[in-house]
């Protein structure tokens, strides 16, 4: 059901029933990574997350290590920070 990159990967969904009645299966939330930080990243207009994390982590896919990093569940929210901490490659 998701990429073999996914923080998702290997996690077990379970069955909930939601405010419809409509029986939906849902995956638990993700243990946050322990991943050291690089350094910081003074953001420049216009430079996105997944670019940024193409560039530090060679994976554009991982922007959500730098969400998870800087405490944001939510990309855009970085969109207004000056500077960006960049979680080591592993």
């Amino acid at each position: 059901m998701f990429d073999s990159k996914s923080r998702y990967t290997g996690l077990q969904t379970y069955n909930v029933i939601d405010h419809r009645g409509r029986l939906v299966a849902v995956v638990p939330a993700a243990e946050r990574p322990l991943d050291a930080t690089l350094g910081f990243h003074v953001l420049k207009q216009g430079e996105r997350l997944d670019h940024l994390a193409a560039k530090y982590l060679d994976d554009p896919a991982g922007f959500w290590r730098i969400c998870e990093l800087n405490d944001v569940m939510l990309a855009e929210t970085l969109t207004e920070a000056r500077e960006i901490a960049i979680p080591a490659a592993r």
